[in-house]
């Protein structure tokens, strides 16, 4: 692609052979179907099954919510190009995938927040759970959390994009990844972004103190829980978001604290999709399988009986 008539980009490719092009497509189409299929999945289920209306579960259909959208920021754009076997991305295009990208990465680290807090509440002060998580308090911290990621997003979008750029216009990332585009800055033009991103990092690292401080109390009341059946239903609550928390921080916190590679390969690709595609693809999977509650209200919702009510629900609803 000719980029010196357009104002766009080249991503970086997986490969060069048009047949594994193909092939990294289909597995990235496979990957986010089952991301899609997952986290609607859940979000269909807290929605429908009264039982699962409390904080914990509400949050929960918040990070679905957000995973789905953000798989979807970077994945069919990439999925389209490796089809056409081009790595063309529109300034347009790029623009909207550095806001949302940045915007939903920052809610889900809130979410998570949120989320260890609930649980440190709901063990460690049980008797004041239901007056400090209560619905009013539930929606504001959700309303926060996409306002606090959509904030994040402006800043980034707003300084990265009044930066001037100097030689070719590739970025080596499948996507339009901040760190990768500051490369292509004119020197010393970037200590604005430089303040921004470290003003979300430090944000991001607070999270992360506030979740492994929940964490730490959590673990301490836990161990003096005296029955088995007692420490294994809250270790199924806890364990799946404590694995998600860790697997998505250490993955985004590699690959943007490691020094930048001076000739990338597929293999700093591959990097990147361990905190872009893996996490939205993995999430339902632990919470269903940890979940009791989570397994029996799919069980209830996939069942005969349920279908068929839901079926004459929805006709009687048309007749009307």
């Amino acid at each position: 692609v000719n980029l010196t008539s357009k104002s766009g980009f080249l991503l970086m490719r997986f490969s060069d052979d048009h047949k594994l092009q193909v092939l990294h497509a289909l597995l990235f189409l496979v990957i986010y179907l089952l991301a899609l299929t997952g986290n609607l999945l859940i979000i269909t289920i807290i929605t429908l099954d009264h039982r699962l209306h409390s904080p914990m579960y509400y949050f929960l259909k918040h990070l679905s919510l957000l995973d789905l959208c953000f798989i979807s920021v970077t994945v069919p754009q990439s999925i389209a190009n490796s089809l056409m076997d081009s790595g063309y991305i529109s300034l347009g295009q790029c623009i909207l995938q550095v806001f949302f990208f940045i915007a939903l990465a920052s809610s889900e680290v809130a979410i998570l927040t949120v989320m260890s807090y609930d649980r440190y509440v709901a063990i460690c002060q049980p008797l004041q759970y239901e007056t400090i998580m209560n619905p009013s308090a539930c929606r504001r911290a959700v309303i926060a959390v996409w306002m606090a990621g959509a904030l994040s997003g402006l800043m980034h979008t707003t300084v990265n994009f009044s930066i001037p750029l100097c030689g070719e216009r590739v970025i080596h990332q499948f996507f339009c990844d901040v760190p990768q585009m500051l490369k292509l800055a004119c020197s010393y033009e970037f200590m604005n972004e430089i303040a921004v991103a470290a003003f979300t990092t430090s944000t991001a690292f607070i999270c992360l103190i506030s979740i492994v401080l929940s964490y730490i109390q959590i673990f301490s009341m836990v161990l003096r829980i005296p029955s088995a059946e007692g420490r294994t239903k809250v270790f199924s609550t806890c364990l799946p978001h404590l694995f998600v928390v860790t697997f998505f921080l250490s993955a985004a916190g590699f690959e943007f604290l490691r020094p930048p590679s001076d000739s990338p390969s597929a293999v700093d690709l591959m990097f990147s999709i361990f905190y872009t595609v893996i996490p939205p693809t993995l999430n339902p999977v632990i919470y269903s399988l940890r979940n009791e509650a989570m397994k029996a209200a799919l069980k209830k919702v996939l069942s005969k009986d349920e279908f068929s009510q839901r079926k004459m629900y929805f006709k009687a609803m048309f007749k009307l």
